[in-house]
């Protein structure tokens, strides 16, 4: 019997004790040390993206293999990991296409129904992962080693909102050394997407939020302008005086806002790409101005997990740690136990944090 954290939408989230069942064929069990907390894990919460109750959230983690099932051999017990919720079968078209965020197998290898309560009823895994626990079991692909010198409060946030914001600008928009880059949000997942900026050389790059503090952070992580966002108007001015009244060749809207994405329609230049990389609710919707759209070339695009491979672009982001290019230490905000967890919560909704991590 391991703990973990359980919700129903709207309610506190609550230390239960569950049954999790041994890895099967293809599957991994995770001794978790430590888990972010991202903003996918409060829509999971507040009911924003619906799922099974009662439900164990937490998709950002890292650990150590207790044990593997059937068939699988490149990982082995007593292994350093982080765990995300990318899984992919190496075989459908997508990921022989190079495409294996968006594998289309994916849904049939999310091991959703390992955790049972103590008399029996099933418990959900949260996006293929349920995390806020002392053990998670996975697929295969949901994990890739990492080195012994990464802390683990450090190697969590290469599950998702780093590979999210860097991948966006290197995978998804594949934005090139001297083109101009604004992004709108400088949350968790905004900071890593102007760090993205700057190592793929683009000039500008121009940080939007609405507070003056986040706004701070961006320079730290690579933003050469700041832009504060509170008067839509005068925020496309600012942007297109920084780039010579063109408009940016690339937007990335990563807060989950209809309005955000409809401003950054007017932050780009003719042929310029806005890409949506924050997911919102899923009842949202983006009304659009076609005519603008079609005359001026726009391209509307969507990055899921910043179109990342987790066996390779991880890898690839820890090197750049090492190098010292790539900043995760300064991403962590605060760190609480498992028994803190809505405290946590708290202060990831309230926008004060970057990333609060649970460290077990």
């Amino acid at each position: 019997m391991k703990a973990a954290v359980c919700y129903e939408f709207g309610k506190p989230l609550a230390i239960d004790q569950v049954a999790i069942d041994a890895p099967q064929a293809g599957e991994v069990r995770v001794d978790v040390q430590a888990v972010a907390i991202c903003h996918s894990d409060i829509h999971l919460i507040d009911g924003d993206w619906f799922g099974r109750l009662p439900m164990v959230a937490g998709h950002e983690a890292a650990g150590i293999v207790e044990s593997v099932g059937p068939g699988v051999e490149d990982v082995q017990p007593g292994e350093r990991v982080v765990v995300s919720l990318l899984r992919s079968c190496g075989r459908c078209r997508a990921c022989q296409a190079g495409a294996a965020h968006m594998c289309e197998d994916r849904h049939r290898l999310a091991p959703y129904d390992r955790l049972t309560t103590l008399d029996g009823r099933p418990v959900a895994a949260g996006l293929g992962v349920g995390g806020f626990a002392e053990q998670v079991v996975v697929h295969r692909s949901q994990v890739v080693p990492v080195p012994d010198t990464l802390a683990w409060e450090t190697a969590c946030l290469l599950a998702c909102g780093v590979i999210t914001g860097v991948g966006a600008v290197l995978n998804t928009a594949r934005v090139r050394p001297g083109e101009s880059v604004v992004v709108v949000g400088c949350g968790g997942v905004g900071l890593n997407t102007i760090q993205g900026a700057a190592l793929s050389g683009a000039y500008p790059v121009v940080a939007l939020d609405l507070l003056p503090t986040k706004l701070e952070a961006a320079k730290a992580f690579g933003a050469t302008h700041t832009v504060l966002a509170a008067d839509p108007d005068m925020a496309t001015k600012a942007v297109r005086d920084l780039t010579e009244d063109r408009g940016a060749d690339a937007a990335f809207v990563t807060v989950g806002a209809a309005a955000a994405a409809k401003q950054a329609l007017g932050l780009v230049a003719d042929r310029g790409s806005v890409i949506l990389v924050g997911i919102p609710k899923w009842t949202e919707t983006l009304p659009l101005p076609m005519a603008a759209c079609v005359a001026r070339e726009l391209k509307l695009v969507g990055s899921m997990m910043g179109s990342a491979c987790l066996a390779t672009d991880v890898p690839k982001l820890v090197k750049l740690y090492e190098a010292g290019r790539l900043k995760l230490d300064e991403l962590v905000t605060g760190r609480y136990t498992l028994d803190d967890i809505n405290e946590a919560v708290a202060s990831t909704r309230s926008g004060a944090a970057l990333r609060n991590v649970i460290v077990l």
